[in-house]
């Protein structure tokens, strides 16, 4: 099982694909992994030196002008730990934290209108974020070339997906229109009784 923090899991899969400062990492997450697994400068630098620490990393000054770079690569430790981390298929976590899913959720307290505005406006969020990755697809096809095909490949994963959630997000502002049912229950379903959330019906 691994130990690794979440902030170092990203780190060290950074240092491996060749971003060697903590500003590198940092620059690289903020147009790659940052749209499902982000980590800022106050967890990036302080998680760099405990790494090292632990005898993951190794770093090294270098003269960049007047100031002096820290430049950190994985020792043999981390690339085992890193690897054992990657290999690990028990303990996998899933997690997703969308604003929009969440005001949808708590969306019954709110007038049609108001619930329809937002299912627009996270639908315009979502075009935006799809215009941004198809920026970034045309630099990640370099990528590919350079022999990295999996970046690239979880990429094709957010295009599809966005696309399906703006989708979704549609039929449902559709529904909500026409005063279509949102869902429907399956047959095998309760049809009344005690919900999640109290007594229903």
């Amino acid at each position: 099982m691994s130990t690794l923090t979440p902030t170092a899991r990203v780190i060290l899969g950074m240092l491996k694909l060749g971003a060697p400062t903590g500003y590198e990492i940092k620059k690289v997450i903020d147009s790659s992994t940052r749209f499902f697994w982000t980590a800022s400068y106050g967890q990036i630098y302080p998680e760099l030196k405990r790494l090292q620490r632990e005898g993951l990393v190794r770093s090294k000054q270098e003269p960049r002008g007047k100031v002096n770079r820290t430049f950190y690569e994985l020792t043999p430790k981390g690339e085992e730990a890193l690897r054992a981390w990657l290999t690990d298929g028990e303990n996998s976590l899933y997690e997703i934290r969308d604003e929009g899913l969440l005001r949808l959720f708590f969306s019954d307290v709110l007038p049609r209108e108001d619930v329809l505005a937002n299912l627009r406006a996270q639908q315009q969020l979502f075009e935006l974020v799809l215009a941004r990755f198809r920026e970034i697809e045309v630099l990640a096809r370099g990528d590919v070339e350079d022999g990295l095909e999996y970046p690239y490949l979880v990429l094709r994963y957010g295009l599809d997906f966005i696309t399906w959630a703006r989708d979704w997000y549609a039929e449902i502002e559709r529904r909500l229109e026409a005063g279509e049912p949102l869902f429907e229950l399956d047959d095998d379903e309760p049809a009344g009784g005690e919900g999640r959330f109290g007594a229903s019906g």
